[in-house]
């Protein structure tokens, strides 16, 4: 059984940066990262294939990095110059392809549990 487990999250100004983990028992397929907002439907935020070659949501790009360390079988998504809008609780994910990871929920078979951000202005 694979499991997913994140870390990381908290509540900053926004302008400020956090940076989540994710633990993963087999990080062999794409990993990304989704986000859900109150009310708001899960929407991904980045990927990142066995290959190390990442990919990002515009809403994201220039502000966060994703990355892995598969010695550690460890995700990160390294957030910086937050706004209130990046509030939600972001999940990583581990899906079945290898390479053209794509931000699309069914790609995912396993998640975490989730963890939360808070961004004040």
């Amino acid at each position: 059984q694979v499991q997913l487990v994140e870390s990381g999250g908290g509540s900053v100004q926004a302008g400020g940066s956090l940076r989540l983990s994710c633990v993963a028992s087999d990080s062999s397929y794409c990993m990304a990262w989704f986000r859900q907002a109150p009310g708001r439907e899960r929407e991904g935020v980045a990927t990142i294939d066995v290959d190390g070659v990442p990919n990002y949501a515009n809403f994201v790009k220039g502000r966060f990095t994703i990355s892995k360390d598969n010695a550690k079988n460890t995700l990160y998504l390294q957030m910086t110059s937050l706004k209130p809008e990046d509030t939600a609780t972001y999940y990583c994910a581990l899906g079945r392809a290898w390479r053209l990871c794509r931000r699309q929920i069914p790609e995912y078979d396993y998640w975490g549990q989730g963890t939360q951000v808070t961004v004040s202005s």
